[in-house]
């Protein structure tokens, strides 16, 4: 195997023997050809667009689930792997016949040939063989240029990581076709070998505005189900009673969980990239919505031996289960792991019986920190905070924000945030924020000094807190005193940094550690372009940026 698509990649080069993620040979070499495989039905898909045709629904959705599947930290199944390749070449094959019937309706004659590889594969017939031809298309095989290998790759895991907002968004009932077409013209494009680098930058800089759209469909499916985000102090205590830890992103999962337990004596307490769930008025009317328990993703094998309850994992960020909670843990939607029951159909009855099942927590109150900081919150006292801003009261807006990881030199996010001076405000979103997030910053004329806009899947509203602080100022995003202090794990954040490129936000600090799949002469293009620098010490860095 050769992997190197997560920040946490063996020796900041690549996973060889086995995926630093957990994932064994056999499930990296299924996703290698499920992309692979991908890229086939894309190839048709677009083709059908461009002859006049139209692409159905199923093939549509089913490219979303596949990508999100390949994304780090989802799918560790070769069953439902393989599953998803059989399923794949039925509708590749399929594609290929709308491509044939929508270019005779156009042409009037036969569609020419397409001979492409990805175009022409027909799976295994068993696991086995499957894992073979995985093996053969691993991203070495991509280019045998390294720079456009490298683009095609960043092009590649952004297509990954806009495909699982998308699924957020169209599960909750929002789509938009150009989505559809763009991932499939991306991964169609990732074959073309007439295509240079400066190619596949254009499209990686598409693939960040198309992500943007994205990130605004799923922001309007959260806020049309769930009402916008409203400051909320979340305990971080227990309660005496049953209890249910969810974990992940999928909010839908969280509103179906909490209906199946209402009345049932169970709290529901959130875990990760769940705490902004708090934030929602749709989420916190249920009282049985207790709180929080636990950290970011990387402690959960800890944290979850101790959870005296059931445990529900619904998007990325799974880890390998422990024999001591093996029994207690469920995954939904896209997350598997071999031996681990599997939700269909969002019926946690088995999650629910599991926590009828096991002890409970007693009581135990403990601190309360503060959610819901979204755009519509953060943008409703703009007055406020461009007053405090003109009247020299802010100084420096800080977003400290993204993934967590367990490598080390991530102690930098806490320490930044710790020695920001207190005439900054901070602004923080995804799992990174567990870093700093219990302790106690204070706040500037009563506006708080750490702001928790939400989950990485709420990165559209930091990207309306900044465009519109840069409207109140009439300047542009880079003459804010803002800093982007950015840290990453996965293709989600590698799709977030394409959008703020395409947005042309400059002078980002990026870490702990630079992806290992920019080549040197690209990484000079982004240096060159956008300023884009790697973190160093919270101290220098500090200096820099304040003066």
């Amino acid at each position: 195997m050769f992997c190197r698509q997560c920040e946490q990649t063996a020796k900041g080069t690549g996973c060889t023997v086995s995926g630093v993620c957990g994932k064994n040979p056999e499930v990296a070499a299924l996703q290698d050809l499920l992309v692979y495989g991908l890229k086939g039905l894309s190839i048709y898909a677009d083709k059908v667009r461009q002859a006049g045709g139209i692409v159905d629904d199923e093939i549509n959705l089913f490219a979303l689930e596949a990508l999100f599947s390949t994304v780090t930290n989802v799918d560790f199944d070769p069953a439902r792997l393989e599953g998803f390749l059989k399923k794949c070449y039925e509708l590749k094959e399929r594609a290929k016949g709308l491509y044939e019937k929508a270019w005779k309706a156009k042409k009037g004659s036969e569609a020419p040939k397409i001979s492409q590889g990805p175009a022409t594969w027909i799976p295994a017939v068993d696991l086995a063989g499957l894992v073979r031809q995985g093996g053969e298309h691993g991203v070495e095989a991509f280019h045998e240029n390294e720079d456009i290998r490298s683009a095609i790759e960043i092009l590649t895991y952004g297509v990954k990581g806009m495909a699982a907002y998308a699924d957020h968004a169209l599960i909750l009932g929002k789509r938009d076709p150009e989505i559809f077409a763009f991932i499939h013209r991306a991964l169609a494009a990732t074959t073309d070998k007439s295509l240079g680098l400066m190619d596949f930058v254009k499209l990686c800089m598409e693939c960040g505005e198309k992500n943007l759209k994205t990130m605004e469909l799923l922001s309007q499916a959260h806020t049309e189900r769930f009402g916008h985000p409203t400051p909320m102090p979340v305990n971080l205590g227990t309660k005496a009673g049953k209890a249910i830890l969810i974990s992940g992103h999928d909010m839908l999962d969280l509103e179906e969980l909490l209906k199946q337990t209402e009345g049932k004596g169970i709290y529901v307490y959130t875990h990760g990239e769940m705490l902004p769930a708090h934030g929602y008025p749709g989420l916190k009317k249920y009282a049985h919505l207790a709180g929080n328990h636990g950290g970011a993703w990387q402690d959960q094998q800890k944290e979850f031996a101790q959870f005296p309850g059931a445990i529900l994992m619904t998007t990325n960020c799974l880890q390998r289960p422990a024999a001591n909670y093996m029994n207690n843990i469920f995954t939904s939607g896209l997350v598997a792991w071999p031996g681990v029951q599997h939700m269909s159909n969002r019926d946690f009855t088995p999650v629910i019986q599991r926590a009828m099942e096991l002890p409970g927590f007693s009581e135990a109150p403990g601190k309360d920190i503060l959610v819901g900081f979204g755009h519509q919150a953060v943008l409703g006292v703009a007055d406020k905070v461009i007053g405090a801003v003109k009247a020299g009261a802010i100084r420096h807006f800080f977003l400290i924000g993204g993934c967590d990881g367990a490598k080390p030199g991530r102690n930098y996010y806490t320490d930044f945030a710790e020695k920001a001076p207190r005439d900054t405000v901070i602004l923080t979103l995804a799992c990174g924020k567990y870093r700093f997030n219990k302790l106690d910053f204070g706040d500037i004329g009563g506006i708080p000094r750490l702001l928790d806009v939400g989950q990485c899947n709420d990165a559209y509203s930091a990207i309306q807190i900044a465009l519109a602080l840069a409207g109140a100022f009439k300047v542009g995003v880079n003459d804010l005193p803002l800093s982007l202090i950015l840290s990453w794990y996965e293709q989600k954040a590698v799709v977030i940094l394409l959008t703020l490129l395409y947005l042309g936000i400059k002078n980002i600090k990026l870490g702990p550690s630079l992806p290992a799949f920019v080549s040197p002469n690209v990484l000079k293009f982004l240096v060159e372009q956008f300023n884009i620098a790697p973190i160093s010490t919270p101290e220098a860095d500090l200096k820099a940026i304040l003066g």
